[in-house]
């Protein structure tokens, strides 16, 4: 290991958290919660545990309500089985002496009508269908047509972000993060290609960034500041949410999020799980403009995230598919080893294979 990759595997102070590495493990949906409950088991337990080395992992994206869920068999955090399941994954890592955040999910219009409460519509910023498909129990569908939000219907939701990230703390968990990324509610908010309205939460960016905002408030109302990081995407086309001037947007976001000292920001740089370079976007100049952690997210290889950290470009680096496949990925980039390749055909639903059965490098020596 030379003194250049050796950044990569020095401790980082995260708040009041030291992480043993500056490696994150992505959020990744599975589909493998318990089916009608939506809670994790003891499979989900296993699988965290095995990738427990990470400096900070980062749940699989959590509904914080039924309303708020958009594909088949993802977990929740509003029920107290939900919360027990929860419990199981968070003991398991920390067993390992690792560290988890949960991430807190409203799909919004990435949704499907046999996914919702008595089989209603997705619930959205504006009524605009989302070019985009879902995974329900037949397999991909395209997203049910969204109906947008009435005004007094917005309070209720933060609300339930607020009881998730309480259900959260009684589940172990170590902090939160808020999804703010991938064409979900609060980016389709953020957005104006999502978000047309002409009330209090559009038009303006003041107006477009306050349901985000609201949620942050609502969430650091429960959890210390130093605990709570949020997801932002300002340049992916994820799920058909785009905005036409990023930029400010983003930097109007981000210096509100840094008056209110959070944690963190996990940035995709580019379009998630595809191009970095897919729009013009200074991320350095996010970086510089707010006062937590930064974590680099999309597409980092092992030189890449050296690089970017030598460079001070970024704090902490998260990477998604390698964890997949690699549940000791942590000691792979340590040794600069082969990684196993993920097998995409098990990454949605499923049981064992594909999911806690990647071998390690001391499985494949032996």
């Amino acid at each position: 290991m030379t003194q250049d990759a050796n950044v990569l595997f020095s401790p980082f102070r995260l708040g009041d958290l030291q992480l043993r590495n500056r490696i994150v493990m992505a959020p990744l949906t599975r589909n493998r919660a318990t089916k009608g409950a939506d809670a994790p088991n003891d499979l989900n337990a296993d699988y965290y545990r095995q990738r427990a080395s990470a400096g900070l992992i980062i749940s699989e994206a959590a509904q914080i309500s039924q309303q708020g869920q958009g594909y088949i068999w993802t977990p929740g955090i509003y029920s107290e089985a939900q919360v027990e399941g929860w419990r199981k994954v968070t003991e398991a890592v920390h067993r390992q002496g690792g560290l988890i955040f949960i991430q807190l999910w409203h799909v919004g219009r990435v949704s499907h009508v046999s996914l919702q409460p008595d089989g209603g519509q997705p619930v959205a910023p504006s009524a605009i269908a989302a070019k985009t498909k879902t995974f329900i129990e037949t397999g991909f569908a395209d997203v049910s047509e969204p109906r947008a939000l009435e005004l007094d219907e917005i309070p209720g939701i933060v609300a339930d972000y607020k009881k998730a990230a309480e259900n959260a703390k009684r589940a172990g968990f170590d902090g939160v993060e808020i999804h703010g990324a991938n064409g979900y509610l609060i980016d389709q908010f953020l957005k104006d290609g999502s978000n047309k309205r002409t009330d209090a939460y559009g038009g303006s960016i003041e107006n477009r960034i306050r349901f985000a905002l609201e949620v942050t408030d609502a969430i650091l109302a429960v959890w210390d500041r130093a605990r709570v990081g949020i997801r932002l995407s300002p340049v992916s086309p994820a799920n058909d949410a785009v905005d036409s001037a990023p930029a400010k947007t983003f930097g109007a976001l981000v210096a509100a999020l840094s008056a209110r000292k959070i944690a963190y920001i996990h940035v995709i740089e580019g379009a998630t799980g595809g191009p970095r370079d897919i729009a013009p976007f200074d991320f350095l100049a996010l970086r510089k403009a707010f006062a937590g952690a930064y974590i680099g997210n999309n597409g980092y290889t092992r030189e890449l995230a050296i690089d970017v950290l030598n460079q001070n470009r970024a704090d902490l680096v998260a990477f998604g598919k390698a964890f997949i496949a690699n549940p000791d990925l942590v000691e792979r980039l340590r040794r600069n080893a082969p990684l196993n390749e993920p097998d995409r055909n098990t990454f949605y639903g499923g049981a064992e294979e594909g999911y806690t059965d990647y071998p390690t490098l001391e499985e494949t020596a032996r």
